[in-house]
């Protein structure tokens, strides 16, 4: 596949071959560090190696891996190991399928230390000082100073040995709260040894580090360089310290680029992968001011940069060198042949919710919202193959497990109806993109509706269709997406129902979300989902009503959400006042007509009475709305449910779903 040209582009600092020292790049745009989970046993899989050879036939100028094992006092088992001879062959495969195609890998550094973000406690963690993790509460073994001697020297004959199989430069992941970070910070760093005490002697593991890897490798080998810009923490790297940092490193010429993160393992995790709930290109005002202490060593913008014209914005005004990309191209590995063709609609855009961070954290291999095709062969600019037979199939349901449905198989040359009840595409979430934080995805939505106008599918939107309008249809296969409704919490008055009292957060959220003028008094949520759009709807609540009281029967909210997103709702929710009551359930004392909602302890049933409440809303686990499925399958017509119509999940498993079906012959 032909790189991109600076040809007639609108982007044209964003697509020029780049030079600068040891940098010699096709373009300005780097493929940021991504943990895949496709590591085996410490060793590259093919699904591993199709993932990065994807990134760079789609565009990318340079490609960071996920962390490497560069020690051997490192042994995780998705991390491929590059501390010793065992994976030759692998890691000259990995350099090959990458730098065939004009892009330069680089493997990364690092190791999380005290940090873990999996569940629990890490007992083999390895760290700087007798402290622990500022989340999971890990106490590392603290290194003493011969292994952190041996650990450098590891360093520099891994990248050594990386560049012996091909590969291009390395990178040094210093923020973020990991190990080399927890060196900088006096928050994290009481050695009394040459390695902690002063502001020097801070520095020193990682200016060591750099110092081993250049002895190591020879002149024409990249090394770039992740640093705080700030971690919001006390004690640990605010912007000032930062500042001197950097100028410390990079006025010797040995490093090649320059980074800047925010956020520590701490509770500023959620600044690490800003989403929507941050402004676009979020970390720009830090970055343009860390960049004149850089002594002209290039910088590398990142941040919620999802969209070519900010990228190209960024690099006109001279406020970095250039881009890092790490969500947006594990969304649509071709973003930048897209973009540099001038088929910016046919990205399929990064939507900023964090579900591939979730994936990883949980153990599962990299996945994505918008992206069901993650390093398979085909993914670059992939395009439906043709069905050896064409049907008439009918899609009901047009949110977004109906509409990728739906358009995949029209692509595929299939004649498609899709029957949707509103009068717009997209379901339940385009209600969640009209609420706080949502609006991006509604790029999901927007793509599949294109791309289903684009093959002529008939959209037949506005009315809920009836078994007879399915079968009118005379279809050769039925694709049930109707999505799923909140179940009215057990226990609760049917009284309250059927007075309409009691609205579920869906349609509470549906007549508010437009408004803006405050209503008083006070909104209770009952929270029993612990998923991001139930707390966008508290938002919405806040901005209306004069109290919003949170209640759920768990120990504490966003039990659900990824923690590096939960950190965020917490934050949020706090500042706007939010209250929060855990392991309580509404009880049936509750005087709705009187404005009061007594709370019950689950465990005590101790009873809170909370006042002037103005609505009484629910957000709980949804049941599908399956009802066409049993009465097709009676008359014989081969129908199948996907999405929440077959069991209520994620975006994640419905747009997954949606694909899976629509490729299948």
């Amino acid at each position: 596949m032909a790189s991109p040209t600076v040809t007639d582009s609108a982007y044209p600092h964003l697509f020029s071959p780049w030079r600068h020292g040891r940098l010699q790049l096709r373009n300005r745009i780097v493929h940021a560090s991504m943990t895949t989970r496709r590591v085996f046993n410490q060793k590259p899989t093919p699904e591993m190696i199709q993932y990065y050879a994807n990134r760079a036939r789609g565009g990318a100028a340079m490609v960071v891996t996920e962390p490497l094992n560069t020690s051997r006092l490192q042994s995780r088992s998705h991390y491929v190991r590059a501390w010793n001879d065992d994976n030759l062959d692998w890691l000259s495969q990995w350099a090959q399928a990458v730098e065939s195609e004009d892009c330069r890998l680089l493997g990364q550094i690092q190791d999380s230390g005290r940090g873990r973000h999996e569940r629990g406690r890490n007992p083999g963690a390895i760290g700087v000082s007798a402290l622990p993790d500022d989340l999971s509460w890990t106490m590392p073994r603290v290194l003493s100073t011969e292994e952190l001697r041996g650990m450098l020297d590891d360093f520099g004959q891994s990248a050594a040995r990386l560049e012996r199989c091909g590969f291009s430069g390395v990178e040094i992941s210093a923020g973020h709260g990991h190990l080399f970070h927890q060196f900088l910070a006096a928050r994290s760093n009481e050695r009394t040894d040459e390695f902690g005490g002063d502001f020097d002697g801070r520095l020193r593991f990682l200016q060591l580090a750099i110092a081993s890897i250049r002895a190591s490798c020879t002149g024409r080998f990249i090394v770039g360089l992740k640093l705080p810009g700030d971690d919001g923490m006390p004690d640990g790297i605010d912007p000032q310290q930062a500042a001197q940092i950097v100028s410390l490193l990079t006025r010797d010429g040995s490093v090649d680029y320059v980074a800047f993160c925010q956020g520590a393992h701490a509770r500023t995790l959620d600044w690490h992968v800003p989403d929507m709930h941050w402004p676009r290109s979020a970390w720009m005002p830090l970055i343009r001011s860390l960049r004149s202490h850089a002594h002209g060593v290039p910088v590398m913008a990142l941040g919620l940069i999802t969209d070519p014209a900010e990228a190209e914005g960024i690099l006109a005004r001279g406020e970095s060198e250039l881009i890092a990309l790490g969500r947006p191209l594990v969304t649509d590995p071709a973003w930048p042949l897209k973009a540099s063709a001038g088929r910016e609609s046919d990205i399929r855009y990064c939507v900023s919710c964090n579900s591939c961070w979730g994936q990883i954290v949980e153990g599962q291999p990299i996945a994505c919202d918008n992206n069901p095709r993650v390093a398979a062969v085909d993914e670059v600019d992939w395009r439906p193959a043709h069905a050896s037979v064409s049907r008439l199939i009918v899609v009901v349901g047009a949110g977004v497990a109906g509409l990728e449905a739906a358009w995949i198989a029209a692509a595929r040359g299939h004649q498609v109806t899709l029957f949707g009840g509103g009068a717009q595409v997209g379901g339940s979430t385009r209600l969640h993109s009209r609420l706080p934080g949502g609006e991006s995805l509604s790029s999901i939505f927007d793509y599949q509706y294109l791309q289903a106008r684009r093959y002529g599918v008939r959209l037949e939107l506005g009315f809920p269709a009836t078994l007879m309008d399915v079968l009118d249809a005379k279809p050769d296969q039925v694709i049930l997406a109707t999505g799923s409704s909140l179940l009215w919490p057990r226990g609760w008055p049917a009284a309250w129902r059927e007075g309409g009292w009691v609205p579920d957060a869906r349609a509470a959220a549906l007549g508010l979300v437009s408004r803006f003028r405050p209503q008083g008094g006070t909104a209770v949520l009952f929270d029993m989902d612990h998923t991001e759009g139930t707390y966008a709807v508290a938002q919405v609540l806040r901005r209306l009503f004069d109290r919003t009281v949170i209640l759920t029967p768990r120990e504490r909210i966003a039990m659900d959400v990824p923690l590096v997103s939960a950190l965020g709702i917490y934050r949020r929710l706090t500042k706007l006042g939010v209250d929060i009551v855990p392991l309580a359930d509404v009880s049936t004392c509750s005087e709705l007509e009187s404005g009061r909602v007594a709370c019950e302890n689950i465990y005590t049933g101790a009873l809170q009475v909370i006042d002037d409440v103005a609505l009484l809303t629910y957000s709980t686990p949804r049941a599908p709305r399956d009802e066409l499925l049993a009465p097709l399958r009676s008359r014989g017509v081969p129908v199948v449910a996907i999405g929440d119509c077959k069991a209520p999940r994620t975006v994640l498993a419905a747009t997954s779903e949606g694909h899976a079906v629509a490729i299948l012959d």
